[in-house]
């Protein structure tokens, strides 16, 4: 008589560690990771009027209208930047993010169909998101780049500083805290559906007290009762950072940066632990 073979090729079980991200096996499943992202980019503008033009247009008419809202009417001021590219550069570093959460933030409820048909591991669909999403944020970059090269050759002193090193801890940290909450509201909304609308209404607050339309120094200028709201904003740090090294015009502190680099991990890591417990059990309420 036979012995039965216990050595499994993949074994499938519900059973997870909290703090689980499972990269091996996600690194097995690459190939149907890579077809989920190009999915995204191919798809998500193919029965469009102007197609991928949106990626262009979205960011330089939201520019346009901070710079006549804030800039023009408001007063107020930039210092030595040009209004118009002082605006494209935070609003290139908070699409990003504010991409990287929504597309994440209905992970569960949008895919529940193919997570109830076929396994594979439940965090590619976040992880293609964030992925996806860089490809649109280096078309932004592109663009921030032309008009940071226009101004540049029309005599405005513009430089980047050493900060510009940072550039991919940046944008490391802006995902993982899109990426965090994204996965955190997620598993909330497998039984609480309203937040799906609350999302969209939280993200647009949040764009303005993150520093994303005026320097982080107005702030303690106009409304020094309130400083603390933004000045502890992870968000409002990354975008001054953000601008820090590529305009050289606002602040960056050593603190500063410590703080938002553990507070992204910290994101991350709570919504990694939300995402896991909620991935065992949430097709029955979804």
């Amino acid at each position: 008589m036979t012995e039965p073979n216990d050595n499994w090729l993949y074994e499938i079980t519900p059973k997870r560690k909290l703090i689980d991200l499972n990269f091996k096996e996600i690194w097995r499943y690459r190939d149907l990771l890579f077809l989920f992202v190009k999915r995204d980019i191919v798809t998500v503008y193919k029965q469009t009027i102007l197609g991928p033009l949106w990626y262009f247009i979205q960011p330089l008419f939201t520019s346009v209208i901070f710079t006549l809202v804030f800039n023009n009417i408001a007063n107020i001021p930039t210092g030595e930047v040009p209004a118009f590219l002082f605006n494209l550069t935070g609003i290139t570093a908070w699409n990003y993010f504010s991409q990287c959460l929504t597309g994440t933030s209905s992970t569960f409820t949008a895919n529940a169909g193919i997570f109830g048909k076929v396994y594979f591991p439940r965090a590619i669909m976040p992880l293609k998101t964030v992925i996806s999403n860089l490809f649109k944020f280096g078309i932004q970059l592109f663009i921030l780049i032309i008009f940071y090269c226009y101004y540049l050759f029309n005599g405005f002193e513009l430089s980047p500083n050493s900060n510009l090193l940072l550039f991919p801890i940046y944008v490391l940290m802006m995902a993982l805290l899109g990426l965090g909450a994204g996965m955190t509201i997620s598993a909330l909304t497998t039984k609480y559906r309203d937040l799906t609308v609350l999302v969209g209404f939280a993200t647009t607050l949040l764009m303005y007290i993150s520093a994303v339309p005026y320097p982080l120094s107005e702030v303690s200028k106009e409304v020094p009762d309130l400083v603390w709201l933004v000045k502890y904003n992870p968000l409002a740090q990354i975008i001054e950072g953000f601008r820090y090294m590529v305009l050289d015009t606002g602040t960056f502190t050593t603190a500063g940066f410590l703080y938002t680099l553990g507070v992204s991990v910290v994101m991350f890591l709570f919504g990694l632990i939300v995402f896991n417990k909620t991935e065992k059990n949430f097709i029955d309420t979804v």
